[in-house]
């Protein structure tokens, strides 16, 4: 078994047809064929099921691809160390980011590490943190700003910040007095939420369950400016992090009675290569951020 075929495998598995798979990587279908053919005779096992539809897994196939998307990745980290080695590439950070930090956290500290570091190319990727933290498991990320909970044994983490979550009205709304909410209070009113897998919507989902309330979820959208047009214009309510209300005007942000925190880092696969590149990005933002612990030495 070589790299090559493992590349053959994940072209097929995700293609689901062995024509495109063979268009992907640039070879004829005959020869695609021929090669998994020759592979699934080496293991004495199947690793697809053909019909005239598509092609799919089989179980072996299943487990086969797992570590075929992790020994490609191996490869390509261990491309990258060479050719920054040899001085051959500029390098690139790609990052996640969920959607109030890098509207509300992240800009400055962005705009200045370009300004440090113009020779180096960031891609920054806006979803919610269980999302983000699938991509960089599956090796499409560098590096991903997650909640601080439930951290995989495979990644590693470095604390970020620190942040409160806040219950979010207009500053007209009759709530907009209250010095805090309680739980119940809040989830009586019409909420207009993001969607599930971003980190506070999961939190709230989890109070509900544990106070076996249902919330009036009214509108379900990962839109930031929608979500607080909305609330500005009082048809909704919601709960966001308390730095998107000190930057926003027309809305109040009031702490729960029973307080939010929540513990942001950034995190990386501990068997992935973490570029210059990567420690130069991770070691800029501890230095330019008060809330971040002191730079990793590892």
């Amino acid at each position: 078994m070589d790299i090559k075929q493992l590349r053959h495998v994940i072209a097929i598995a995700e293609t689901k047809s062995f024509t495109l798979a063979a268009q992907r990587l640039h070879i004829a279908q005959p020869a695609l064929s021929i090669a998994i053919k020759k592979l699934e005779n080496q293991l004495g096992m199947p690793i697809f099921i053909r019909n005239e539809k598509h092609i799919q897994l089989t179980q072996e196939g299943q487990v086969l691809l797992q570590h075929a998307y992790r020994v490609v990745q191996q490869m390509q980290d261990a491309a990258t160390a060479m050719d920054e080695l040899k001085g051959l590439q500029k390098g690139e950070v790609r990052i996640g980011v969920p959607g109030m930090l890098g509207s509300y956290f992240f800009p400055e500290l962005l705009m200045g590490f370009r300004r440090r570091y113009p020779t180096l190319k960031l891609t920054v990727v806006e979803a919610g943190t269980h999302s983000l933290r699938q991509m960089l498991l599956d090796g499409e990320l560098d590096l991903a700003v997650i909640n601080d909970r439930e951290v995989p044994d495979s990644l590693d983490t470095t604390h970020l910040i620190s942040s409160q979550m806040v219950a979010v009205v207009a500053t007209d709304h009759p709530l907009a007095t209250h010095s805090t909410l309680d739980y119940h209070t809040f989830f009586a009113h019409e909420l207009i939420m993001f969607r599930p897998g971003y980190f506070h919507r999961d939190y709230l989902d989890q109070v509900c369950d544990t106070h076996a309330m249902t919330p009036k979820l009214s509108l379900e959208t990962n839109l930031l400016a929608m979500i607080l047009n909305i609330v500005r214009h009082g048809f909704a309510i919601s709960a966001l992090l308390d730095m998107v209300t000190e930057h926003e005007s027309g809305i109040v942000g009031i702490p729960f009675t029973q307080p939010i925190k929540l513990d942001i880092s950034i995190a990386w696969r501990k068997e992935g290569y973490l570029s210059l590149a990567d420690r130069a990005f991770i070691d800029y933002v501890q230095q330019h951020n008060p809330s971040a612990q002191p730079s990793m030495t590892s």
